[in-house]
């Protein structure tokens, strides 16, 4: 028996994070767990910033907005029907490292699956820019569910109907 009680699906707000929060909501419903979804905002405060005068600054309301930016799209990919059936809340979290941030979410809450979306970038992007979801498949201690968009889906709006002639 498969018994998942917190799914995170964790989002960039992307076409493929949608997909993953599709997967994430059906998921949830058919076993009764409760869906966190995330977003990782970048750490502007752990960059320097250098003005036109050479000097390094970090201003904390940068921060504020991106995370207030992220809050609000959350408040928009979360469904009244999210946060009254499946018990659904948004998190932001800070950081420049967002797989290490989302695994460690993770462990801490004692999530039961990640469900993530995957961008299927070719082999050159790939080794240029590396994958937050290969790094969440690798390093993250419960099973990782990844949702690659636009590729076959298996949700459908409703169930089939049997055939009554079979």
């Amino acid at each position: 028996m498969i018994l998942l009680k917190t799914i995170l699906v964790a989002t960039d707000f992307s076409p493929a994070s949608a997909a993953a929060l599709t997967y994430g909501r059906e998921l949830a419903s058919s076993f009764g767990a409760q869906l966190l979804v995330a977003h990782v905002a970048g750490n502007v405060l752990t960059r320097p910033y250098a003005g036109g005068d050479g000097i390094s600054f970090a201003d904390p309301s940068l921060q504020e907005a991106l995370e207030a930016g992220a809050h609000r799209q959350l408040e928009l990919v979360i469904s009244t029907a999210d946060r009254e059936q499946r018990r659904a809340r948004g998190i932001v979290l800070t950081s420049n490292a967002p797989a290490s941030a989302i695994v460690e979410y993770a462990e801490e809450e004692g999530v039961d699956l990640i469900v993530l979306g995957t961008h299927g970038r070719g082999a050159v992007a790939h080794l240029l820019m590396g994958s937050v979801a290969e790094r969440v498949v690798r390093t993250a201690a419960c099973p990782v569910l990844t949702v690659r968009h636009p590729e076959h889906e298996f949700v459908v709006a409703e169930p089939p109907v049997p055939d009554a002639a079979a």
